[in-house]
């Protein structure tokens, strides 16, 4: 059983812990694989932080269009970010958002991997 720290230690701690459920049923070449995939694809909450603030002086909804939200994007940006309040309470719950974001596509990079193996054990058994 692999340990996602070993793989990934940049990660926060309930993403961590999340991972290693993943981690749990998986090889090493397989952690390996979904860590580098995973990786790629993972939005770091401090881009999200910085994205957002720039809603305040610049471009509001800017995070929402990196985390994939292209509606909340398009209603921040022409809101401005609704009044600057749903901008404040991103940048207050900006981890919660890269959290939410990132277990969306951990479970997608799963997913895809257990379609492309079949099973488990990386041998299609």
């Amino acid at each position: 059983m692999p340990n996602v720290f070993n793989f990934m230690p940049e990660l926060e701690p309930d993403e961590m812990s999340y991972l290693q459920g993943i981690f749990n049923n998986m090889s090493d070449q397989e952690a390996q694989q979904f860590a580098t995939i995973y990786r790629a694809r993972r939005r770091d909450p401090l881009l999200i932080l910085i994205t957002a603030a720039i809603g305040f002086f610049g471009v509001a909804g800017v995070h929402r269009f990196i985390l994939g939200s292209i509606g909340m994007g398009l209603l921040y940006l022409f809101t401005g970010g609704l009044c600057f309040i749903g901008t404040i309470i991103d940048v207050v719950n900006y981890k919660r958002l890269a959290f939410e974001y990132n277990v969306k596509e951990a479970q997608q990079v799963h997913a895809m991997m257990m379609g492309q193996y079949g099973g488990t054990n990386g041998y299609g058994v």
